[in-house]
């Protein structure tokens, strides 16, 4: 066990879509130090979604060296960092230098779709071995990518300076002394290219998607000394690099196995604990969560890729003023909504279907079209709710955070269509707050400091039937899209 005192601080990275944040917490779990940087992402062309790996590593830096000016003497008190980063997201940069290759690759990048779906993979046996689908979301397609399109890339590998992999990789490497080139599992996990049961990138899936095993970063568990970070001379361990969506679990300690957690940001991540064991569902991943020198933790989880995203894309197409302080109007006052099929980004869980068009099928207002895309949101978590009922015991409620969470017409329609009461704590923001506990080695005394609010489900008859109507319409596409494709 680490030895830490009351004085002991945690220093937590948050690499997110939007922002870098750098989170400081005390021993109680409390806030005494906070910083952002918000970044940028660029679409150059239909399918990719790229951000600037140099913008994001100088965002980590600023929001370092502002933290050490407001903890002032107390940064010898950090004992400990943690690192969470978006977890498909994919780079490649010279082993030598560290200077980045390619743009950050995010996870709702789809370039190369096609080339995936040209290989024919066994879909079964990648779910058995990864955990996951074959997806242009996860990472072996991206790398794939820049191997054969990337001239950088290629004259890299020629010239044997080639480094690639997830981005937690790139910056526990260029943010330590020690330069480390480590793949932590949730990470390493999203790529498709990782033996769930083994640990260790798989041999069979490096050869089928043609991966050079030296390019890449040797793998690690979540807990592990990645190196260190020198802020103004004081040397802090890295002792945890996970995932965002994995991190933001343990925001307030351990997890609870009758509980579902929704962490509802640019997408949307439904979780439910399976602990030590790894269950397999038909339309689900199997995700890895933390792990030691030891143990590995598990999840069922279900993905919608377009949550915040989806809010992007309409709020490209039909601008509306001051949103956020619409939307909860209009959740409450609109009462005449289209239904909409919700595939921005990729439709992810429970029905996996790439390239999915999107489509309102139903005319309606602004207005109408934005509660409608909540509600597509809704729908699409209450569908992964359900579908994670059939492998596990009946849950007692969800714990719902994330940026999105902050809308109580959205969480009391999940409230109705599952029959579940929501928990929200008032830190909706857990990411930074969960890696901090990792940091600290998983303290027993880890309070909920304010506590958050309950939303009890109510009967909703009219909710119930819209949800009825949008989901036969969902099957009803895939239906035709298959006999198209049949064709």
């Amino acid at each position: 066990m680490l030895n830490f005192t009351s004085k002991s601080l945690f220093l937590a990275i948050d690499q997110g879509g939007h922002a870098s944040r750098v989170m400081v917490f005390d021993m109680e779990g409390e806030l005494v130090a906070s910083a952002q940087r918000a970044i940028h992402t660029t679409h150059p062309a239909i399918h990719y979604v790229e951000q600037d790996a140099a913008e994001i590593l100088a965002s980590i830096r600023e929001c370092l060296d502002e933290i050490a000016e407001q903890l002032g003497s107390r940064l010898k008190h950090v004992e400990a960092a943690g690192l969470a980063t978006q977890r498909s997201n994919i780079v490649c940069w010279d082993k030598h230098s560290g200077a980045a290759l390619t743009p950050i690759i995010s996870w709702q990048d789809t370039r190369a779709w096609r080339w995936l779906e040209e290989q024919h993979v066994d879909r079964e046996d990648i779910h058995k071995t990864t955990g996951l689908f074959p997806s242009a979301h996860y990472g072996a397609s991206k790398l794939r990518w820049c191997l054969d399109h990337n001239d950088s890339v290629k004259q890299a590998r020629a010239e044997n300076r080639l480094h690639m992999g997830p981005m937690s990789s790139y910056l526990a490497a260029q943010l330590t002394e020690e330069k480390t080139f480590a793949a932590d599992p949730v990470s390493a996990s999203r790529t498709l290219l990782w033996h769930i049961h083994r640990q260790d990138w798989d041999e069979y899936l490096l050869k089928q998607f043609g991966i050079p095993r030296d390019v890449l970063p040797d793998c690690v568990p979540t807990a592990y000394l990645f190196g260190h970070i020198n802020i103004r001379g004081q040397r802090i361990p890295l002792n945890i690099v996970t995932g965002d969506q994995s991190a933001a679990l343990f925001a307030y300690g351990e997890l609870q196995p009758e509980t579902v957690y929704v962490n509802i940001g640019t997408g949307a991540f439904i979780s439910r604990p399976s602990g030590y064991a790894m269950l397999y569902a038909r339309r689900l991943l199997t995700s890895v969560i933390y792990s030691n020198a030891h143990d590995t933790r598990y999840v069922l989880e279900g993905t919608v890729n377009g949550a915040g995203s989806a809010l992007e894309w309409l709020a490209g197409q039909e601008p509306v003023t001051q949103l956020w302080e619409q939307l909860p109007v209009w959740l409450t006052e609109v009462t005449k909504v289209p239904l909409f099929l919700n595939g921005i980004s990729g439709l992810a869980a429970p029905y996996w279907v790439p390239n999915f068009e999107s489509e309102f099928l139903d005319n309606g207002d602004t207005a109408a079209k934005y509660v409608a895309l909540i509600e597509s949101i809704v729908f699409l978590i209450t569908a992964n709710v359900q579908e994670t009922m059939k492998f596990a015991s009946h849950p007692d409620q969800l714990q719902v955070t994330g940026g999105l969470a902050k809308l109580d017409g959205m969480l009391q329609r999940i409230a109705d269509l599952t029959r579940l009461p929501i928990y929200r704590p008032s830190e909706c923001e857990s990411t930074a707050r969960g890696t901090a506990y990792l940091a600290a080695g998983m303290p027993n005394h880890w309070p909920e400091n304010k506590l958050g609010d309950w939303i009890e489900p109510k009967d909703n008859p009219v909710l119930d039937q819209r949800y009825l109507l949008w989901e036969n319409a969902m099957l009803d596409r895939m239906r035709r899209a298959n006999e198209t494709s049949k064709k």
